[in-house]
């Protein structure tokens, strides 16, 4: 079991409001590039989006709950039907997105039980939980030629280390694909 981060991300390491959804003054930053930068599998989940399970964050499955049920392209269809895991205190109900239920329980218990890979997108309160108790195994960034000096950082400045080994770079659109595994131990 492998532990997938995927995010949008700009050159100075901003990783919140990328689509604008969340009403920051820099919001929307990913998209000012063009559909063909963001539309797709663009992070190459491949096989694990189909036989691995999503793990969100309350604020970012309501955002891709109201998203992707509504759409029909062959890459939708694979959101749709993945298993999700919702992370919240406060979500009771996740019946608005097929395959998605609020955790019962424990964060950190759940990822370290689970058997199947698991992709995480967005989620920053997520991910940073996970990064505390070196959980996370994979990170595929896309970066996007943006300097946007102010916002949520991925890795943040009091954040524990990690030595990460670039397993792939690639320009996708505007942007710059790269995939990054934990190094060897």
């Amino acid at each position: 079991m492998s532990v997938i981060v995927i995010e949008f991300i700009t050159l100075d390491g901003i990783v919140s409001d990328p689509d604008g959804s969340g009403g920051t003054p820099t919001g929307g930053w990913a998209f000012r590039h063009g559909p063909e930068t963001v539309a797709g599998d663009k992070f190459q989940l491949g096989s694990t989006l189909d036989e691995g399970v999503m793990l969100l964050g309350r604020t970012t499955w309501q955002l891709f709950s109201r998203l992707w049920p509504n759409r029909d392209d062959p890459f939708s269809a694979r959101m749709n039907a993945v298993p999700k895991l919702v992370a919240s205190r406060t979500l009771s109900d996740a019946s608005a997105w097929t395959n998605s239920r609020v955790i019962d329980g424990d964060l950190v218990d759940v990822v370290k039980h689970e058997q199947r890979d698991m992709i995480i997108t967005g989620s920053l309160g997520v991910v940073r939980a996970l990064m505390a108790e070196d959980l996370i195994d994979e990170y595929r960034l896309l970066t996007f030629p943006t300097i946007l000096g102010t916002g949520d950082r991925l890795f943040p400045t009091d954040g524990p280390p990690a030595h990460l080994e670039c397993r792939s770079a690639e320009q996708s659109g505007a942007a710059v694909l790269t995939q990054y595994v934990r190094a060897a131990r």
